[in-house]
């Protein structure tokens, strides 16, 4: 069984399974269509990706123009900052972002779905981070804004290392100057 939190912006949550434990171990569910159903949630996931990245690594602030990705993403090892900005046309959050701390520790995940931004920062020595995605990745339709856009003001965690970007997520320009609005009407 999942639990729901409902975050700040609208359609953002955190997610929280139950975890059945003892000592030769732990068991969770960590995606049921019919616990997402039950809040209104209908995602048909068709791709999982997964990650590893060392202490300090930021990856973001990502999205796809022309074909927008739901995610449900979470940490298998380690711990992240994971961040999704809301880039809706006509959101009264348009700009805002909401962050949480994941880790396998904590086993929440946060649920991001079409129309945002996201990326996270690595805050453990490593982490190993998955997500699933509501549409497929389009190498070719791949967009970012900046992570320290001062329009958005990520708090981002203070840690004991330099941030290590992509030479790609380097020049992502600010939202300002990207314009980029998701317009979602007629979406699933």
């Amino acid at each position: 069984m999942l639990s729901f939190e409902k975050t700040k912006i609208k359609d953002v949550y955190v997610i929280t399974p139950k975890v059945f434990g003892d000592d030769r171990g732990y068991f969770m569910e960590t995606f049921s269509e019919k616990d997402f159903e039950s809040e209104g949630l209908n995602y048909k996931f068709v791709q999982d990706n997964q990650s590893s990245s060392k202490k300090g690594v930021l990856r973001g602030l990502h999205f796809q123009k022309s074909h927008p990705q739901a995610k449900l993403v979470r940490v298998l090892k380690g711990e992240v900052y994971d961040v999704a900005v809301d880039l809706r046309k006509d959101s009264k959050t348009y700009g805002e972002y909401v962050g949480v701390l994941l880790s396998a520790e904590n086993k929440k995940q946060l649920l991001v779905p079409r129309g945002f931004a996201h990326g996270f920062l690595v805050v453990s020595d490593s982490a190993e981070f998955a997500y699933k995605c509501d549409e497929f990745y389009h190498p070719e339709d791949e967009g970012g804004i900046r992570f320290d856009d001062p329009a958005i003001n990520i708090a981002w965690p203070k840690i004991d290392s330099e941030f290590v970007l992509s030479e790609k997520d380097k020049l992502h320009p600010t939202l300002k100057e990207s314009k980029i609005v998701f317009d979602l009407k007629g979406e699933r």
